[in-house]
């Protein structure tokens, strides 16, 4: 497992994560997180209580979380819990603080959009198009860059699809 360690910033407090090059994911501190989101003295504590509690309600959001040595506070490498986005976010929405409301908010009304793109057939069937659109907007991409973005993706199924009609299906064939 190839990782490389970043650090990142919220609200002024420091998140350890790690990227794992193989797996194609962050890995959190469930800790830091649990310390800026829960305003505690004693976020591990904190964490241990919690992780209890998600036990005995049967989640399996623990069983996700994993230790990785991660550089601590008095600079030795440290065993630590960490947890990918997915699980990250099933953390968030277990603890019981205003400052992980927004994060509800938005886990709930992306929730909300996604669904609705699945099971509303009324619904526009570019809405997922026109969504990849506004983001990268938002990120600040060109308008030029953006139409040549989507275009490739257009094209880049189009190709795909036409591939499947001549029987490519494994993915070492997609990449010859």
């Amino acid at each position: 497992m190839v990782k490389s360690t970043k650090i990142a910033v919220f609200e002024g407090k420091k998140i350890r994560r790690h990227w794992d090059e193989e797996k194609e994911k962050w890995y959190f501190s469930v800790a830091n997180v649990v310390s800026v989101l829960s305003n505690s003295t004693s976020p591990l504590a904190y964490w241990r209580k919690l992780k209890e509690r998600l036990k005995k309600e049967g989640s399996e959001t623990v069983t996700k979380c994993h230790s990785l040595k991660m550089l601590a506070a008095d600079g030795k490498m440290r065993l630590t819990d960490v947890a990918d986005t997915e699980t990250m976010f099933r953390i968030i929405q277990s603890i019981p603080s205003p400052k992980a409301e927004p994060f509800k908010r938005w886990l709930a009304r992306v929730g909300y959009e996604r669904v609705q793109e699945i099971e509303d057939p009324e619904q526009d069937p570019e809405l997922a198009q026109k969504r990849a659109r506004a983001i990268y907007k938002a990120k600040g991409y060109p308008e030029d860059w953006i139409e040549r973005r989507m275009r490739s993706i257009a094209i880049r199924e189009e190709l795909t699809d036409e591939w499947q009609k001549h029987g490519v299906e494994l993915a070492k064939e997609y990449e010859i």
